[in-house]
């Protein structure tokens, strides 16, 4: 019984390893996204969408690295099953990214670093974790196939998101909060792989 436990553990290991290993994208050091985030006001009015309602906040859309992808089962996972965590400026530099780990779980964004290789609020206020609400079957196939390491650039609304007249979902409506409700909620329209 020892034995195959142990079988099992290296077998999974050398999964975890070739899945990290091949769905990692590199494009070399330096900074591959210097744009920032844009947000504006928005003309979109409330709109149901698959047993919720979503209220737009502001027009929104990026380009951005991605740092880390994770799939959910719970229940938000019908409208945003993939939360993606991105970075942009010195966050999309591979020199910079090599000595911070970055995980996600729980629908939170982790990362740690024994060494700061840029100021802590830098890493802040460059990186994001956002809930991916799809728009259409498109849009889901495309955040579907995203790897760590590509250049993305997505366009939608952060929003609140109701069910049955409560909030179960609201977005962060600025890039320097951190902690508890500091994701971006979007409603994703249009999701593409972009070149750096």
């Amino acid at each position: 019984m020892k034995k195959l436990f142990f079988i099992i553990i290296v077998f999974g290991a050398a999964f975890y390893w070739y899945q990290q290993k091949f769905d990692t994208v590199s494009f070399g050091e330096g900074i591959k996204v210097s744009t920032l985030p844009q947000q504006t006001k928005t003309q979109a009015s409330p709109f149901n969408h698959q047993g919720y309602q979503i209220i737009p906040l502001y027009d929104f859309g990026l380009q951005a690295k991605v740092l880390s992808k994770k799939s959910y089962r719970d229940h938000l996972s019908d409208i945003g099953p993939i939360d993606i965590a991105l970075g942009w400026n010195q966050m999309s530099d591979e020199a910079v990214l090599k000595d911070i780990h970055i995980s996600q779980r729980g629908r939170w964004y982790y990362w740690k670093t024994p060494q700061f290789p840029i100021p802590r609020k830098n890493i802040e206020t460059s990186s994001a974790n956002m809930h991916l609400i799809h728009a259409n079957d498109k849009v889901k196939a495309a955040i579907a196939k995203v790897k760590k390491g590509q250049i993305i650039e997505l366009y939608g609304q952060l929003v609140k998101v109701k069910k049955q007249g409560r909030v179960v979902w609201k977005s962060s409506t600025t890039r320097n909060d951190t902690g508890g409700g500091a994701c971006e909620v979007i409603y994703v329209r249009s999701f593409k792989v972009v070149e750096p």
